[in-house]
Formats: structure tokens, sequence, C-alpha cells
């Protein structure tokens, strides 16, 4: 655990019922809104637009940004910023917006950088032009992070370490009008999501004690009103609790990093085109039983949070792995790769691919026990047979 000098950062946030009205008092007088077909089609983006124009302000739209955003996709949003020069970028949506309305900002900012050159060591030098707003309509806490994760197809794999604590938002909004149109499989997997990044924090190395608070209220709310939130779509009250639980979650791996659960859910998604919620969501149970060993006691608190009374560590931890995985159950998330429909084939086509991008991966470093390459293979085996880690 680091013990030495370290900062907490994190966004102005507005949040609750209207909080989009507090859009129209940030300074700006040429937007560029950075979002994806979908929350058009939704009329989401009709509501932001509408605050916007409130105020004398030039508003151009990006809304091509695609699932797991590509450095190519990425360039496009630049390319409209470049020629449109706004001072205020908005990226709306889910996390894939958000990451592509930071990944642009920079490139916008410094058009002499390359995106895989970026990394947190990199000095940016960024609000020299514009400031960024983060709008999300899911639950990933995005909106409170300083990390972007891209896709660099050229090498199949995603970009973990696009990071600079530059690229907190200068503002994030809350409105949980925004998360009432959310399908019931995505509230599911972006929620679990969201309680992976509340769990990661608190057990890795880098955790400090600024962001253990914010991560076990995080948790001890996601696991009361995610299921509230799943069952009954209109409950604006749980889907409003939910996305401050998300944003306190990714305060808290903003500031402290995510885990293992992570670097296998990168390398899930690129090998099966899988959605980010539901390979980390997968990852997570296997995570905590390799993990435990170096974090048992952490684990026992998370697991006393939620309201487990077994004193035993070994006990506890055991508790909250079942808790979690009847969280997924009740979500209708599966257990497996291979519930998730994943042939034996494709995976033992991919997994010296899986072990090799898991064991590149910046997360996996802060991990509270590192794998080695034959514990990762170990553990992904166990991932798509659904076998208990016991090594």
């Amino acid at each position: 655990m680091r013990l030495g000098l370290w900062w907490f950062t994190s966004p102005n946030i507005a949040f609750g019922e209207d909080s989009l009205e507090q859009l129209s008092a940030v300074e700006g007088k040429r937007v560029l809104v950075v979002t994806d077909p979908v929350i058009r089609r939704l009329g989401m983006l009709d509501l932001v637009v509408d605050e916007l124009k409130k105020g004398p302000r030039a508003i151009e739209v990006f809304d091509q940004v695609e699932p797991e955003p590509s450095f190519e996709n990425v360039e496009k949003a630049a390319t409209v910023a470049r020629v449109f020069q706004p001072d205020l970028i908005v990226g709306l949506g889910g996390g894939s917006c958000i990451d592509a309305a930071k990944a642009a900002w920079v490139l916008y900012e410094r058009p002499d950088l390359k995106l895989d050159a970026v990394s947190p060591l990199t000095k940016l030098g960024l609000r020299k032009k514009a400031r960024l707003v983060a709008i999300s309509t899911t639950f990933t806490g995005s909106e409170a992070t300083w990390v972007a994760v891209l896709t660099d197809k050229a090498h199949n794999m995603k970009l973990d370490y696009f990071a600079s604590k530059e690229l907190v938002p200068d503002f994030s909004i809350l409105d949980p009008r925004f998360v009432l149109k959310l399908p019931r499989e995505a509230t599911a997997h972006i929620g679990l999501d969201a309680l992976v990044h509340g769990i990661e924090p608190y057990v890795n190395q880098w955790r400090n004690d600024f962001s253990d608070a914010l991560a076990l209220h995080s948790i001890r709310m996601l696991f009361e009103y995610l299921p509230k939130a799943f069952d009954d779509p209109n409950d604006l009250a749980a889907r409003q609790k939910m996305q401050n639980a998300a944003t306190m979650a990714g305060l808290a791996a903003g500031n402290a990093q995510w885990g293992l659960a992570h670097g296998t859910g990168h390398a899930l998604g690129i090998a099966f085109h899988m959605s980010h919620g539901l390979s980390v969501a997968i990852s997570i149970p296997y995570v905590i039983q390799f993990s435990r060993r170096a974090a048992a006691e952490r684990y026992a608190d998370i697991a006393h949070v939620i309201g487990i009374k077994e004193e035993s560590l070994d006990e506890a931890t055991d508790r909250l792995v079942e808790r979690t995985e009847d969280l997924m159950v009740h979500l209708k998330t599966p257990l497996s790769l291979r519930e998730a429909g994943i042939s034996q084939s494709d995976f033992e086509q991919n997994i010296d691919d899986l072990v090799e991008k898991t064991s590149r991966a910046t997360v996996t470093f802060v991990n509270p026990r590192v794998p080695d390459v034959e514990e990762i293979r170990k553990l992904f085996v166990c991932m798509y047979e659904g076998k208990p880690v016991d090594f």
C-alpha cells in the first residue's frame, strides 16, 4: 500500500432532479457536444441542447461515438473540434461517450500528441482552449475519473493507460432523468461494473483513506439499490441513488486505481466483443477468490458493510462471493464465460491472447495479489468453467 504523497481529484458535481439546469450556468460561448446516435434517438441530446440555448451560444454536435471508441473514432471528433473551436466540450452519454470526449479534448488542445503516447506522466497543459462537462446517462463513473479506455484496433487491444489527472471533468451532472431509459440488461451490467469500481479500489495496493470511504459507501448503496433499479425501471429514487453510488465508486477508483478484474475484463471485451460491464462482472467473483490471501481483512470489511455477520475472515469472504453471485443471478447475469455463450473452441483459441493482454494491463500490477502468467491462465480456466479458484 502506498503511504506517501497523493492527490484526491474530483469534478464539481451537480446531482439530483433538475440538475441539468446547472448546465446553462457553465461559462462557454462555443459548445461541442460529443455523444452517440442512441442518445440522440432517445431525445436526451435535445434536452441538453435546449438547456445550452438558454444562453447566447454556438452549438455543434458530434453524435457518432462508437461503443468502446477507437483511435480513429476519437480523431473524427477531434477534427470537428479543430474546425469548430469550442471553448466548452460536453461529453453526453455512457462511458464510451465521456471517454471519447476526454480523448478528443486532448487531441484538440494538443494536436502534436498521439493517443498512444499519453500516460499519467504526460504533461498535457489542458484548459488553454476549452473545459469539459460530463453528463452521465449510465452508471459507469467515467464522469468522475481521469482515465479514458480506448480501443487500439491496429493492435487489437484496449488502451487502459490513457490517463491524466488533467482529464477529470470540470463539471459533472447527474440528472436521474437520463438513466430512466436505461434498459434492464444495461442497468444490470453497468451497475455491476460500478460495483467492481467500488470493490477494487478498496482492496488494491494504491488505496487511501479518502478512496476507502467512498468505496465502502458506494458498495453498500449498490447492493441495496441495484436490484431495485433493475426490478422497476421507473423507480426514480433508486436510479438516482445508483447514479450517486456509481459516481462515488468512480471517484474511489479514479483516486486509487482498479485491479485484476479490469485487467481480465478488458482482455475479454476485446477477444469476445463482450460489453465491459459484463466482462468485469463475470470476473469479479473469481478475482476475489484469487486475491483473498493478500486482502482478507479488506474483503471482510466489504462483507460486513453489506450486512454479512460472519466474524472469520475466510467465512466473510466466502459469503461476499456468494452475495455477489446471488446479486448477479437476480440480475440475470451469467456466472461464467461458458454460461455467457462462449464456446470451448473459441475460448481455447483466445486463451493465450487473454493471458498476454491481462499480464500487461497496468491495473493488474496494483491488484492486492499480482498473478504470474500461469496463474492468469488458471484464473481464466476457472472463469470459463465456473469452478472455484483454489490456488
